[in-house]
């Protein structure tokens, strides 16, 4: 990146870090933009002052991969920092410009493309400009912070890793009668296959998620891998020895990808949490995820994230109630070229 645009990057990210701490302090610090597929665009303020700056990323996903289930195969992703405390006019000059770059590519017409923004969900003043250009909320990232008292968080988090606090529970208590909560094991990899492809097909109906071909198979092969992994981090409510529920995390050294999305601090991925409809509204889930808390707690994590569905109509009141809130949404035009 040219020194003169990594100066205006410094420039606006300082703006942009007050900004953030002042709408949402479970943001992170922002740091530096990723490399685009050409320059970065320029959104000019006051005495031609740059009010942002977006970069523009070309992700085309492998068909032999998880990652293509979770959204279309070729995506444009727009990063916008944004210096003012309204954004509205530089997100929409912004979004106007990376219309233009889209439009004028031939792969954004295909039908398997999307156009993305990942934004901050507290900052509401650029909403009005990404519904303008035809964006839409697909999902949210929410975020819950470890619930352990302050001293016992940070004495966690100096002296202990997480892979050195994990342990294997055994089944426990759920206060639901009939209901066991244990960790599960690779004698378990049909039930906790079946429930990661429940997942995928509930979510298809909120765009979520595009089940592929390949998607069963993937899954498998990624379930018994973490089955076989030890400590464990799948864990499984069985209600009168019946499975029923699963909760699956991705440990701080797989949930990289989307930690630097909060604040510092160790951070895991709550990959999975699926109940079979016909047990569902009878407090397993919660009890379930509430078992998984205690785990994460335990085992050092301060921040726990998570994707839902924005339309789904049973994940926001749940995980609102599991002490989740949302920290960015996810907005997107399919397929890219609809980007207005």
């Amino acid at each position: 990146m040219p020194w003169v645009i990594r100066d205006v990057v410094k420039d606006i990210n300082k703006a942009v870090a007050r900004r953030w701490q002042g709408i949402d302090p479970l943001l992170p610090e922002p740091g530096d933009l990723p490399e685009g597929c050409m320059s970065p665009l320029l959104a000019r303020g006051e005495a031609g002052r740059p009010a942002g700056i977006g970069v523009c990323r070309h992700q085309y996903v492998a068909a032999d991969t998880l990652a293509q289930t979770w959204g279309a195969a070729t995506k444009f992703v727009l990063t916008m920092r944004l210096r003012d405390a309204d954004t509205a006019l530089a997100a929409d000059d912004l979004l106007t410009q990376w219309r233009e770059h889209v439009h004028a590519q031939p792969a954004a017409w295909a039908d398997d493309t999307a156009a993305i923004v990942n934004w901050p969900a507290r900052d509401i003043t650029g909403v009005p400009a990404l519904l303008r250009h035809g964006l839409v909320p697909i999902s949210v990232i929410a975020a819950r912070p470890s619930q352990r008292p302050a001293s016992t968080a940070s004495a966690s988090s100096a002296s202990t890793s997480p892979a050195s606090t994990a342990r294997t529970s055994p089944p426990a208590a759920s206060g639901i009668n009939g209901l066991v909560i244990r960790p599960a094991q690779p004698a378990d990899l049909d039930a906790v296959a079946e429930f990661e492809m429940g997942v995928v097909r509930y979510d298809a109906h909120f765009g979520g998620s595009v089940p592929r071909p390949a998607t069963e198979a993937l899954i498998w092969a990624e379930s018994q891998a973490a089955l076989a992994e030890r400590p464990g981090w799948t864990w499984l409510a069985e209600h009168d020895g019946r499975p029923v529920a699963l909760t699956t995390v991705e440990p701080p050294d797989a949930a990289t990808w989307i930690a630097g999305m909060t604040r510092p601090g160790v951070t895991a991925y709550l990959q999975t949490m699926f109940v079979r409809p016909d047990e569902r509204s009878g407090g397993i889930g919660a009890a379930l995820v509430r078992h998984v808390h205690r785990e994460l707690d335990a085992r050092g994590i301060d921040m726990i994230l998570l994707h839902h569905a924005q339309q789904n109509p049973l994940s926001a009141p749940f995980w609102h109630r599991m002490g989740y809130r949302p920290l960015w949404s996810t907005w997107e035009t399919r397929p890219a070229a609809t980007l207005r």
